[in-house]
């Protein structure tokens, strides 16, 4: 990231090859010019490494992140995703399926996934649940993206923890109300409800794919984890 100590210092080098140039046309000492393109050199070598490191420094996050979703995905959020697996009318995606598959059906169930459509309303609702219990991995994963500068995740965040205080207002009120009914009433609100809960199906076949390309071994011990958990739902 660039700082306000190196913008002071890009500053001094752009100043100082600009003097040498004022210099060469005030003397036309030929000479000038080869002082007036060190600083350029320097500086211009400055911002590539300051470039890698960057890239570097945003891919040891990336890769940080994975071991973050794995470990939430096998903890609250494993209840979360089988039970929004198990809601969806079309596509049908069992966790089995999805264990058995290679990277290409695994591609292909996430295209399919780009439309979905849901069940019985008992279903969804139970999905709507999941998402209570999760409400504070939601609010660490905000707090992660914060920290390290990831604008998109940071902005899904933001969507799901307004959508769960949608939920939490309406439980307050109507304990014993089935928010999906609300939802029903409300265009807006049935909106935000299945695009959260397809939004949800998506991450965790994104996940799914990254791992069994990255990292085969967490992919077989993440899904034997949602195998066991589902059969036992």
């Amino acid at each position: 990231m660039i700082t306000i100590k190196h913008l002071g210092l890009y500053a001094a080098l752009i100043a100082a090859s600009a003097l040498f140039l004022v210099l060469q046309q005030l003397t036309h000492v030929e000479f000038l010019l080869h002082l007036a393109a060190i600083p350029l050199e320097i500086l211009l070598g400055a911002l590539l490494v300051e470039r890698f490191l960057e890239r570097r420094e945003k891919a040891e996050r990336r890769r940080q992140l994975v071991h973050i979703k794995s470990y939430h995905f096998r903890g609250v959020m494993c209840g979360l995703f089988i039970a929004d697996l198990q809601a969806l009318k079309q596509p049908v995606l069992a966790i089995p399926e999805i264990r058995r598959a290679g990277l290409a059906e695994l591609r292909d169930m996430r295209r399919r996934a780009e439309h979905v459509e849901y069940g019985s309303d008992e279903k969804v609702e139970a999905v709507v649940m999941e998402y209570l219990k999760a409400r504070d991995v939601f609010r660490d994963f905000m707090e992660w993206a914060i920290t390290h500068d990831f604008e998109t995740i940071f902005h899904g965040m933001i969507y799901v923890l307004n959508f769960i205080q949608d939920v939490e207002l309406f439980k307050r009120r109507h304990p014993d109300g089935l928010f999906v009914a609300e939802a029903q009433r409300r265009r807006e609100l049935g909106e935000k409800l299945y695009k959260v809960l397809g939004d949800g199906v998506r991450s965790f076949l994104d996940h799914a794919i990254e791992l069994k390309e990255q990292h085969p071994e967490m992919f077989e011990e993440l899904l034997a984890d949602y195998e066991l958990s589902a059969s036992m739902a």
